[in-house]
């Protein structure tokens, strides 16, 4: 399993890299945002988590700046290894500092809960499995959160990092409720 999803990032990094470099201008990433909004619309009022984005990832910004004009936004935030992730508040132009991994978080330290997470990756499959990292932080967070509310899970990804074969998934592995991209909005069926 181990090495298999070694292999499977190894390819998703390439995939994601080229389709970042293939969206200089912006359009998919803007694409992929405006799809977000859409299929956030119903849940206004609730507290979203978003991503500021690190490597190659795709960018959500411009839908935690569209959502910050009328809901809460928070920031994810490294506590260490082994670790759920804690959250803190977010709203564009706030004090920010660097956290772990070159992302930047919020500066103010008070904790939050997200009802809704947008969440990076590296790969996801048709069934909206997602590869992450390798870290866990958030299989450990949303299996924390959605231990106490109810928890909507979506992947922001280019298109190009869909695999066209099932990732592999340990039992840790969450799926999510759905993934954007700019091409589409992927839900799988439950």
């Amino acid at each position: 399993m181990i090495a298999a999803k070694a292999e499977a990032r190894k390819a998703a990094r390439a995939r994601r890299k080229t389709a970042r470099l293939e969206d200089s201008a912006g359009a998919q990433e803007a694409a992929a945002n405006a799809r977000l909004l859409d299929l956030l619309g119903p849940h206004h009022g609730k507290m979203l988590s978003g991503y500021m984005p690190i490597q190659s990832e795709l960018s959500p910004l411009a839908a935690m700046q569209g959502w910050a004009t009328h809901s809460p936004v928070c920031l994810p935030v490294v506590e260490g290894e082994g670790q759920p992730l804690s959250f803190r508040p977010w709203a564009p132009g706030c004090a920010m500092q660097e956290g772990a991994f070159g992302a930047q978080i919020p500066a103010d330290p008070q904790p939050c809960r997200p009802q809704i997470l947008i969440v990076p990756l590296l790969a996801f499959d048709a069934n909206a499995g997602r590869l992450g990292y390798g870290g866990g932080f958030y299989d450990r967070s949303l299996a924390q959160l959605s231990a106490h509310d109810a928890i909507i899970a979506i992947g922001l990804a280019y298109e190009a990092q869909l695999s066209h074969i099932p990732l592999p998934r340990e039992p840790t592995d969450l799926p999510l409720q759905a993934v954007i991209t700019e091409a589409r909005v992927l839900q799988p069926h439950p």
